[in-house]
């Protein structure tokens, strides 16, 4: 009789082990769009190109260059869009560059 021990060190590993699934063909093209879009988050991600990032309130208020009630009042005339979680507020970086867009005096 074959005890438990020697039944688990018979049996293949993990890596060894080869599973076939079979997947309608809508599901495999569902699966790699998706991953397409995922590869493409992570390269806007690596490029700089992350506009929809939110930024923590602090962080905002740094990038702006002012202090804590210039920026208190910003959000309280609701000038810049902001995500309030708990005691936690998030600004997203694209309107962040928006504000700052509009607000650009060009040199003469």
């Amino acid at each position: 009789m074959e005890t438990k021990d020697n039944y688990l060190s018979q049996q293949p590993s993990f890596a060894q082990q080869t599973v076939m699934v079979l997947l309608p063909q809508v599901v495999v093209e569902n699966m790699m769009s998706e991953l397409n879009e995922i590869k493409q988050t992570l390269r806007d991600m690596r490029s700089g190109n992350n506009s929809d990032e939110f930024i923590e309130s602090e962080n905002a208020r740094k990038m702006l260059g002012i202090c804590q009630k210039t920026w208190q009042t910003y959000r309280d005339r609701r000038l810049i869009p902001f995500i309030q979680i708990g005691r936690k507020i998030y600004v997203k970086r694209s309107d962040l560059e928006s504000f700052m867009a509009e607000h650009y005096i060009s040199a003469k």
